[in-house]
């Protein structure tokens, strides 16, 4: 069965990176095509009883949709992060766009039209121009058994040994290119990151996570192990302590912390999320208490701290340590913000607990006079989950922010809010993963 070629002709998209086929009867999600394709496919997992997976490798009727992959190495039997490089730009938004709509109609179970709702896929700035390539400013790699640098296949431990990554951002490019990453021979096994600043500000290579320059590992404790990221929000103009016309965030990280990959991302999410937080403009919110979970490095809390004030208050809540530590250092001057370090779940009650944030003697969760304006909520590809999601309800707050890398995860806890009577008031989504399947999204929650 494993291995056998098929002709499958190719139904809708589904969550993944892969569309549905039938074979006698039988579901088979197949990568590297497209919906009304006929393929030639190899069948790469047949051990389940439920669905089997499987590998475009001819196309025998090709979609209007289907350009020259931009990345050959992603193709059948290569590299993931790179599934939907024979997608045209334009049918990769769509497709993602159907993901998002099933995934909230079929899990979330809402009616986006009685709501008025419907998702479009949005560009980040400059990535038409650069037909969806050159985006990527962390770049993970590792060394295969022959001690050249690569990338694991999808679904593999075996290493594809790499030249380049298309997607590299520029700078990531020619810090790779600079340490000469895949001319060199590693010890397998060896992982290789190179993280670069969309800001042009020094980047750095990790090796194992020891910081490396000019051949060599640099274990020194002032080691450069923290890289500069600023972050463009024009949306404060006027707001800022320091009045400039465009506020430009300047923030500090751990070169091995989490921020979002894209060169772009962090300027389009901040700017989407201060809007989303604010119906009636950013200066409404002067004063307002924001509280902030899975708050990072402090991408959304600075942004948010200057838009409430120094008569505001933000509260957050993170579970990584190190990058509770990053968040400490990017808000060492804002008084009105207060940090916790835990995991959310557990210590969100007692954080809403001395905020003022639970509901007093109001049945069902009513609004309690001190409730948090708004709750922004960015949470992991798992999503926030029932626990935390009926604690925020609870705290009353009128308001809910969520940022969601997964579709399946946003259809999941929206569904609970609705539950505890919320409705997704708006959704806008960003493919800030071109060439993948991934999709970011920023919905409004309303009691």
């Amino acid at each position: 069965m494993t291995g056998d070629v098929v002709e499958l002709t190719i139904g809708p998209v589904a969550h993944g990176g892969h569309c549905v086929a039938r074979l006698d009867g039988r579901v088979v999600f197949v990568r590297h095509t497209l919906p009304g394709e006929r393929v030639r496919a190899r069948l790469t997992e047949t051990g389940r009883d439920s669905f089997w997976r499987a590998d475009a490798i001819e196309v025998l009727e090709a979609s209007p949709d289907r350009v020259p992959s931009v990345w050959p190495e992603a193709g059948p039997g290569g590299v993931g992060g790179g599934e939907l490089a024979h997608v045209s730009l334009p049918a990769q938004r769509r497709w993602k766009a159907d993901v998002v709509r099933e995934q909230l109609t079929r899990l979330g179970r809402l009616d986006l039209t009685a709501l008025g709702l419907d998702v479009v896929v949005e560009p980040a700035p400059g990535d038409d121009e650069r037909g969806g390539l050159a985006w990527r400013t962390r770049v993970d790699l590792v060394a295969g058994a022959d001690g050249r640098a690569g990338m694991h296949r999808h679904r593999s431990h075996d290493v594809l040994r790499l030249d380049a990554v298309p997607i590299a951002a520029p700078g990531a490019a020619a810090l790779l290119a600079r340490e000469h990453v895949f001319a060199r021979r590693w010890r397998p096994g060896t992982r290789i990151e190179a993280v670069a600043p969309a800001s042009g500000a020094p980047g750095v290579l990790l090796v194992d996570g020891v910081p490396w320059r000019h051949g060599r590992l640099d274990e020194r404790p002032n080691a450069r192990r923290v890289v500069a990221e600023t972050v463009p929000v024009p949306v404060l103009e006027g707001l800022a302590a320091d009045g400039d016309d465009a506020p430009t965030l300047g923030l500090r990280v751990a070169a091995a912390g989490f921020w979002q990959v894209h060169e772009r991302a962090p300027e389009v999410l901040v700017d989407a999320v201060l809007r989303a937080s604010a119906p009636d403009g950013v200066a409404g919110l002067a004063g307002a208490h924001g509280l902030d979970l899975y708050s990072g490095a402090g991408l959304l809390t600075v942004p948010l701290a200057l838009a409430v004030g120094p008569s505001g208050r933000v509260t957050t809540v993170e579970g990584d340590a190190r990058a509770v530590r990053d968040a400490q250092r990017n808000t060492h001057d804002l008084d009105q913000v207060t940090l916790h370090q835990g995991d959310v779940a557990t210590v969100l009650g007692s954080v809403l607990e001395d905020t003022g944030g639970l509901p007093g003697s109001t049945p069902g969760g009513a609004r309690g006079a001190a409730a948090p304006d708004v709750v922004v909520l960015d949470p992991p590809r798992t999503g926030a989950g029932r626990a935390v999601v009926e604690r925020v309800a609870a705290s009353g707050t009128p308001r809910v922010v969520y940022v969601a890398c997964d579709p399946a995860a946003l259809a999941r806890d929206t569904s609970t809010f609705v539950e505890h009577g919320y409705r997704l008031e708006s959704l806008r989504a960003f493919d800030l993963f071109p060439m993948t399947h991934h999709v970011e999204c920023v919905a409004v929650l309303t009691r």
